[in-house]
């Protein structure tokens, strides 16, 4: 891995739709420093589920380079990459540490973990399933994939186990 300088800042690049891998492709190739935060994101397809390696921020990547140094206008003529988002015509940097922040939160498979941030007696709804729009109490993570939660079911409280991902807050 190349030495990062003092001057070298993180900035963002808004990819054209889905072609975030082939921007990383074409920046790498002119030398810059990428970053492609990815996630494992759950898809259903033709009645088929499977887990794939999604960008975390959908058309968004970060690019490193030295403002002062780096031939940065390039970046808007790259292959996959719509343009670099920019402040008054200078791109705009991305905060100190934010990248490094997404980093640390990566697993051994370089995806970055999301781990669900409900808490114990907090109401939810459930998205799909056989209790699909039923509201409920968050009660704990059953193991990496699936919560316990507490339904009212025909007059009394019932824990079942739904996928993590079949709910959310309720608002």
């Amino acid at each position: 891995m190349a030495r990062v300088s003092d001057m070298d800042r993180w900035y963002v690049v808004s990819s054209q739709r889905g072609a975030e891998a082939k921007a990383v492709q074409h920046l790498e190739r002119q030398g810059y420093r990428v970053y492609l935060p990815r996630w494992r994101k759950r898809r259903s397809h033709a009645r088929r589920v499977d887990w794939i390696a999604a960008p975390l921020f959908p058309r968004y990547l970060f690019v490193g380079f030295d403002i002062e140094t780096t031939r940065w206008r390039a970046i808007h003529s790259t292959v996959g990459v719509s343009h670099l988002v920019s402040n008054c015509g200078l791109p705009a940097p991305v905060p100190a540490g934010v990248v490094e922040d997404i980093r640390a939160r990566e697993a051994e498979n370089g995806l970055i973990e999301i781990k669900p941030s409900f808490r114990a007696g907090q109401p939810v709804i459930v998205g799909e399933g056989p209790f699909l729009d039923q509201i409920g109490l968050f009660e704990r993570m059953s193991d990496a994939e699936r919560v316990t939660i507490l339904l009212s079911l025909l007059g009394r409280d019932v824990r079942v186990k739904v996928p993590i991902h079949a709910i959310r807050a309720v608002a």
